[in-house]
């Protein structure tokens, strides 16, 4: 009796620990969804004839928010839709503004520079991230972490050194960097306050960016073909993202958030280069190489750090 008495403890400990591992491994699925989803973002806007940036910015964040107002209004209800609107406070604002910043400076990027040069300097939001975290919090980021963030920025360094032609876009390369700051601010803000849900946050956020456009769009009209692409490109592409991320980033660190969506920039050229025909570099080839073994083999080392602490925990 008194052993059982011992041991109960260290099974209700295992359990949760094994509970937590699962959450894990649920956010680490979402989180990797959002970035596949979102890099296909640069392909589709070739597909959209219309030249007002604003305009596309516009019915894009209209549609996403339609998509996430719906799938709130299916999985909680009217009452609760309104209730986690209210809950969300000022952590919930703060992301709605990153988001809604890093969607309207991605559509008018393209304009001004090429998709790889965007999709790429995002590859700085791990070590964004990592920094933000470190001095905002203290926490500690392992030395694994800082060899996988070192190791994609110079996957990134190798990808982009073909570009070092003298030929700069001072507009299309400072909406990047504003993006990938951003995107780091509302991955740490997601994770920290993690009790906040934040997919009322992301459609704020698309509203947000909807009313900015609206009032400096020159016209909002679009073709019906063109319609029929913002559809997919605001509803699936930033919606079906959005919920992706505000969904699971809260359930892994903000760092390992930020590694996973390395993937965005990976796979963003390589959608360009099968849908559009624009061949990717030598360079761009082995440098993206490199970030997709840090990426695997940090993933892998997650992966063995927790089924460790769970056999540790586990009693015999």
């Amino acid at each position: 009796m008194e052993n059982s008495l011992d041991i109960t403890p260290t099974l209700i400990a295992a359990k949760e620990n094994s509970r937590n591992n699962a959450e894990k491994r649920y956010g680490f699925v979402l989180v990797l969804g959002s970035a596949i989803v979102w890099s296909f973002g640069g392909a589709l806007r070739p597909f959209i004839s219309g030249n007002d940036d604003w305009a596309i910015i516009f019915w894009r964040s209209i549609w996403a928010a339609l998509f996430l107002l719906g799938y709130m209004l299916i999985k909680e209800g009217r009452r609760g839709t309104v209730q986690l609107f209210i809950k969300m406070g000022w952590p919930g604002v703060s992301v709605a503004i990153c988001f809604a910043i890093a969607s309207t400076c991605f559509i008018i990027a393209l304009a001004h520079t090429t998709v790889a040069n965007i999709l790429l300097m995002q590859s700085g939001t791990p070590l964004i991230a990592a920094l933000l975290v470190w001095i905002l919090f203290r926490e500690k980021i392992s030395l694994p972490t800082w060899a996988a963030i070192f190791f994609v920025i110079l996957g990134v360094a190798v990808m982009i050194s073909d570009s070092f032609s003298g030929k700069v876009s001072p507009i299309g390369d400072t909406l990047s960097l504003i993006i990938t700051f951003v995107f780091a601010c509302a991955t740490v803000v997601t994770r920290r306050y993690a009790h906040v849900r934040m997919i009322p946050a992301t459609s704020l956020g698309t509203l947000i960016a909807a009313c900015v456009a609206g009032c400096l769009a020159g016209n909002l009209w679009v073709t019906l073909p063109d319609m029929g692409v913002l559809v997919v490109f605001g509803g699936l592409n930033l919606g079906l993202g959005l919920a992706f991320f505000a969904n699971g980033a809260r359930l892994i660190p903000p760092t390992f958030t930020a590694l996973l969506g390395v993937a965005e920039p990976l796979l963003g050229p390589i959608w360009v280069w099968l849908i559009h025909n624009e061949i990717p570099t030598f360079r761009t080839v082995i440098g993206g190489l490199i970030v997709l073994i840090a990426l695997l083999c940090h993933i892998c080392w997650m992966i063995y750090i927790q089924k460790s602490v769970l056999v540790k925990k586990t009693p015999v």
